[in-house]
Order: C-alpha cells, then structure tokens, then sequence
C-alpha cells in the first residue's frame, strides 16, 4: 500500500453521500443533506461540493463505486482538496483504501462528529470525555497511521526481536483509555455524591433534553438566567451544566443542560458521555426540546427517543417543548393535554420569550402539586424540621404539650416521600392527624 504525507490543514472539503437503494437502506435511515451540511460547517470546514452518489449496496473495498472514486480522484487533484467527508460510517479499511486512492484525508460521519466535540470540549469533564471517545475510534485505524513504519526498532541494542512500532503504539493507547476511564470513574463518584446531597434535601431534577440546536440552551439560560454558550449551529453545547431554579408550588428545582442528540450518534461517544448521561437518568422529569419549525422534527423526535432508550432514560417522565414557533404561521403559545387532563407539550417560543409561564406552570404540575399537611415531629426530628425550613415550604409552627414540633407546610408529595426516605421515615410516623387547635401556631417567620 502506498503512504502519502498529510497535509497540515484540511480547511478544503468534499462532502459526499451516498444513497443505499438496495435491502440494507430499509432498516437505515437516510440521513439529511442539510444536516450533513451543518456538521461541516460546525467543523469549520470549507465546503467546495456536495457529491451524491447511489448504490444497491456499499462497495466492500470503497464503500462508494470504483467508478465514483476515480471521478472523485480528479476532483480532489484539479481543486486542491484536503479532505473528503463522507456521510456514511465507513469501515477503518474503507477509510484506509480511499485514502491511498484519493491521497487525501478521508473521515466519515463518525470522525466528523468527534472532531467537532473535540473543538467543543471546555471543561476538564467534557475533555475526558472527547478524548477517551476518540482513542477507542482511533484504535482500530492506528495501520493507518503508521503502515510506513510496521518494522522492528532497530539501532545498537534493539536488533532482533522486539516491538514494532505499531504494536508500541497500540499499547500506549491502551494504557491512556485505561487512564481515561478511570479518571471518568471520579469524575461519576463526584456526581454520585451530588445527586446523593439532591436526593437528601427532595430537591428534584429537571434535564433538557433534544435534537442538537433545538434551543435547549436557550430555554436553560430563560429559566435559570445562567450565561452557557448559546449558537445556531450543531452541538453548540457539550459540556453539561447545572443549576438551581424556583417554581411557585415546587419550591427549588435542579435544571440539567445537557449535549444534543443527533441521528446515528456513535456508540463511543454514547459510552464517553455515559457520567454526563447519568445526569438525565437521575432527573425526575425530561423536558424533550423540539425545533417545531423543523420539517424533520418526527425523524428528530424518534432519535432523541431512540438515544434515551439507548442510555436507559426512555421511560422517565417527559415533557414536550416545542420551541421556535415564532417561525410558524398562526401558532400561539398554548399546552396540549391528554384524555387524562396531563400535560404532555408546550408550544413556546424561547427566543421571544413567549409561552414561558405555561410552560413553567406545567412543570410544576408534571412535578405534582404541591398539598397542605400537618406534621408532628418529635425532637429527635429536628433535621428533618430544618430541611423542611430550608425548603421554604413551613406555614406555620407551634409546640405540642410534650416539645414536639406541629408544622403546617405546603410541599409536593414525592418531594416530601424523598425526603423522609432519607430520614429513614414514612408519612404515617411524622403526619398529625389529631384535632387541629388554631390557636397556638405561629408564622414560619417566627418559628427558627
């Protein structure tokens, strides 16, 4: 096989795609131009053609047809092409014949998608993660790479049996995933310890979830008035962030962003962002952001379904947003119910701000209501009284005869059975159902 030198930059791209007409292209799903065309422009890419091209099947040594390579082969010579981005997954020998054909850099759909997380990555986490996904890509291509160099090390004391530089290269790399993965392992300790705190004080969780820019950080940074990177292009978000809001009833909720899910989402990167995706796990409702002006948005909402089965996330409770209306025609805010009276989707309007209080009041609901109880708690329940303090939730307080504590408070139900499930309590050993005497309570104001 011949090696060419790569060149330093591969700004100038072909994009092709090709259209499988035969058996397998039932059971697959026909990625969009228009999509293909906004992963390259996430790339930075310098897009100088979008070739398409259709088989009955892909070719075993290509992928495409060897007619197609050897037009593409001229192309990529009289215009100068750096790169050939290809919207199928290719197979690392596909990669490798294209690229001895073409003599230029070829990534597929895959690669594509892991070199635009790796421009994203910002945080320690986040990094983690991109690099630990591409390693396990790369493990498979690394003869590529290094064909050129499939010998033993020589010199004085090396000669004879020994390493190849190729399987010195291998374990390197498996000695830094091995390093990754652990260092991941912390970082899933560390949030298991915070949604472990969550779950102590009933705080409950709330995960945007959604095909990648259907506004999902936008309705984070409208309701929680955080600052995170917002942008109309593809995977604009990838590092998940985490923050505290206040719902009238609910008292504080924990609002999760987190990265966009996209069709044929690799698997390495599924199994990468596995301590990112435990976050949606956790959450007690999923707010499912849908690019209503989408003429695709059925085939995004079935990946975004298809992607939360694929983490284990597909049957928590979900709430549809859909978003972007002021880009459709007669579409005011307004909430859609089911035959059972619960809210399954809002129509909104981020950007403009419109139907954001039907949306949060419909948070709320899905949440639950929030119902008035009495409590009696004995001394010994005195953390319980000062969480439920914290929690903003007493309307008022008295002592019993024996130094007990009577709470009037005002709290969603499950917030309140996680609560005592942390205490290691039920409602029947804290509820007060004695007679009720209006003329001992006091102001929670008051009451600390």
């Amino acid at each position: 096989m011949d090696y060419f030198e790569r060149p330093a930059s591969g700004e100038r791209a072909l994009l092709v795609h090709t259209h499988l007409t035969g058996r397998a292209q039932a059971v697959s799903v026909v990625e969009d131009e228009s999509e293909f065309r906004e992963l390259a422009r996430a790339a930075g890419v310098l897009m100088l053609d979008y070739v398409r091209t259709s088989r009955p099947r892909p070719d075993p040594r290509y992928y495409l047809g060897h007619g197609k390579v050897e037009e593409l082969r001229q192309r990529v010579e009289q215009e100068q092409v750096e790169v050939l981005l290809v919207d199928n997954t290719l197979t690392p020998a596909q990669e490798r014949n294209l690229e001895s054909a073409l003599h230029c850099r070829v990534i597929d759909r895959t690669g594509l998608i892991l070199d635009i997380f790796a421009q994203r990555a910002r945080s320690y986490e986040g990094q983690l993660q991109v690099e630990l996904a591409q390693l396990e890509h790369l493990a498979t291509r690394l003869v590529r790479g290094w064909t050129h160099l499939e010998r033993q090390k020589g010199g004085i004391g090396l000669r004879g049996p020994g390493e190849t530089q190729l399987e010195t290269d291998r374990r390197l790399l498996r000695q830094r995933v091995a390093l990754l993965k652990q260092r991941l392992a912390d970082v899933r300790r560390t949030r298991a310890l915070g949604r472990s705190a969550r779950l102590r004080s009933a705080t409950p969780a709330v995960a945007l979830v959604g095909y990648t820019n259907a506004g999902k950080s936008t309705l984070f940074n409208r309701l929680s008035a955080a600052h995170a990177f917002t942008a109309d292009q593809l995977f604009a978000t990838l590092d998940p962030m985490l923050r505290r809001i206040e719902l009238a009833t609910i008292g504080t909720v924990v609002l999760v962003d987190t990265v966009g899910f996209i069709r044929q989402l690799p698997h390495t990167l599924v199994d990468a962002f596995q301590a990112t995706l435990e976050e949606t796990l956790q959450a007690d409702l999923l707010l499912h952001v849908v690019d209503a002006s989408n003429p695709e948005r059925d085939r995004q909402r079935a990946a975004v379904a298809e992607g939360l089965q694929e983490v284990g996330a597909g049957t928590l409770p979900c709430l549809e947003v859909f978003n972007k209306i002021d880009r459709l025609e007669a579409v005011e805010p307004h909430a859609e119910v089911n035959a059972e009276g619960v809210t399954e989707r809002v129509w909104v309007s981020v950007l403009h701000d419109q139907g954001i209080e039907t949306l949060l009041q419909a948070i709320a609901t899905r949440l639950g209501a929030s119902v008035p109880l009495r409590l009696r708690l004995l001394p010994a329940f005195a953390g319980l009284r000062a969480r439920l303090f914290a929690h903003k939730v007493v309307l008022q307080e008295s002592v019993g005869v024996a130094g007990e504590f009577l709470l009037r408070i005002q709290m969603q139900a499950e917030a309140l059975e996680r609560l005592l499930l942390a205490e290691g309590l039920q409602l029947a050993d804290v509820l007060d159902t004695a007679p009720e005497d209006n003329g001992s309570w006091i102001s929670a104001g008051n009451a600390l």
